[in-house]
């Protein structure tokens, strides 16, 4: 994945399916944070943190104020 909308939009649909998931279920924070592996939440905070990282980073860039 390579542009910065096509992260944004991934973004934006991880949002919605943890929206949905939590209006359903209800998410407890230790679920979130320290979830087991396979479940809903295995993985979903790293990818988000990359995701939002690279876009950040891109947005830097193209305001030419790298970090």
């Amino acid at each position: 994945m390579s542009s910065k909308q096509e992260m944004i939009k991934e973004m934006l649909e991880m949002q919605k399916k943890f929206s949905s998931y939590e209006q359903a279920n209800g998410v407890d924070p230790q679920e979130y944070f320290t979830p087991k592996s396979g479940s809903e939440f295995d993985g979903y905070r790293e990818k988000y943190q990359e995701l939002a990282n690279k876009v950040v980073d891109m947005a830097h860039k193209e305001a030419g104020s790298e970090r």
